[in-house]
């Protein structure tokens, strides 16, 4: 995929987004979006129906939609990495939470990590399975999009570099199913 307006961006688009094997994903670019509670975003994955909308406004803003794009994407990856893989990344985030670890990598997963309570990672209610796979996503967009700035990135460097550490070790960083 690729749009003419990111040609000339400052952006490092693609960037290192990990070769994808997998159906294809259709992107449409829609001047408003509604996330499948129907709420106004930037962008919203219907994983089932392997389509991702995207908020025309980003079009104009290469980094952000670099950023947005591959947490998207991200989702299709996280549905594809199996029970194992995912469980592992969450007791990466459960030991975060143990130690105190504040902030994260997008609002995404912000808000709802804002939201749990120990009970939700002790006994993995969707409040929290829904939390790790956004969390996943915002780290993969942080990881790949090429923008090094920005005021989500609000996750102490340590963490951030335990789950770039995850990634590589479970070869996210080589290739991705979609």
């Amino acid at each position: 995929m690729f749009f003419p307006s990111l040609r000339n961006s400052k952006s490092a688009w693609p960037a290192t987004i990990p070769r994808a094997v997998g159906r294809a994903v259709r992107v449409e670019i829609q001047k408003s979006v509604r996330d499948e509670a129907g709420d106004a975003a930037h962008a919203a994955t219907f994983v089932r129906e392997r389509r991702i909308v995207l908020e025309e406004a980003l079009i104009a803003d290469a980094d952000e939609f670099a950023r947005i794009f591959v947490h998207e994407l991200f989702h299709f990856v996280w549905l594809r990495l199996g029970n194992t893989k995912r469980r592992s990344f969450e007791r990466i985030i459960a030991g975060e939470l143990r130690r105190g670890v504040r902030g994260e990598l997008g609002w995404s997963a912000e808000w709802r990590k804002e939201r749990l309570d120990p009970r939700d990672w002790r006994e993995r209610t969707r409040r929290w399975r829904e939390y790790c796979c956004e969390s996943f996503c915002d780290t993969a967009a942080w990881r790949y999009a090429g923008v090094k700035k920005h005021a989500e990135f609000r996750l102490a460097a340590a963490a951030r570099r335990a789950r770039g550490e995850w990634f590589a070790r479970e070869g996210v960083d080589e290739r991705i199913a979609i």
